[in-house]
């Protein structure tokens, strides 16, 4: 995990510097990193960015205490567990690892809601799709079994085309990476899962 010190050592400067108190939580790899308009785009909900790039669920889950304790959030949203499967992980341990978050989670904040972003269809790591669709069908079948506040919020679908193959319209050109018009669409998926939480 030393290879992630510094970007946790940006985030724990960035933590120090803030002048308001995070109430959503933007927790994961590259994809909430590289987010730029996240500020704006869920600025009702005082939302704060804690992406760190290349990072894996196992290192979202080693770097809780640093990066997410510190805060007292309403909610989390977490992106996380493309780079696992990228790495040569096996959908068993990715579930592994989002059921460590899930108690760590628990153990600090309570029953407060925690969702989970489908893992991204992508041209780059097509080769591995299969793991990636069946780590997100057992997330969310873990997330349905468990339905105490945890969330499934479903991508993956949107980002594919009629045949199943990712839509390059949503992708950097490295073909993994998303784009603004993917961020758009992230955006979308993620305010109509936060405007059905609303009283």
């Amino acid at each position: 995990m030393v290879w992630y010190e510094n970007e946790v050592q940006r985030l724990e400067k960035e933590r120090a510097a803030l002048t308001y108190d995070p109430k959503l939580l933007f927790y994961g790899s590259s994809s909430i990193r590289l987010w730029e308009s996240l500020d704006q785009d869920f600025a009702p909900y005082k939302p704060v960015n804690l992406g760190f790039g290349g990072s894996t669920l196992a290192a979202c889950v080693w770097f809780f205490d640093r990066l997410v304790a510190p805060f007292h959030p309403d909610s989390i949203i977490v992106y996380a567990g493309d780079n696992d499967l990228g790495d040569g992980r096996h959908p068993e341990e990715v579930f592994i690892f989002f059921q460590q978050l899930v108690a760590r989670t628990r153990q600090h904040f309570g029953d407060i809601p925690l969702a989970f972003i489908s893992i991204k269809p992508s041209i780059t790591r097509w080769n591995i799709v299969d793991s990636i669709r069946y780590t997100n069908k057992i997330i969310e079948e873990e997330i349905t079994r468990q339905s105490n506040n945890l969330h499934f919020i479903n991508v993956y679908n949107r980002m594919t085309d009629n045949s199943g193959y990712p839509k390059r319209e949503f992708l950097d050109p490295d073909g993994l990476h998303i784009n603004g018009k993917g961020y758009a669409l992230w955006k979308e998926i993620i305010q109509q899962y936060l405007a059905a939480r609303k009283p």
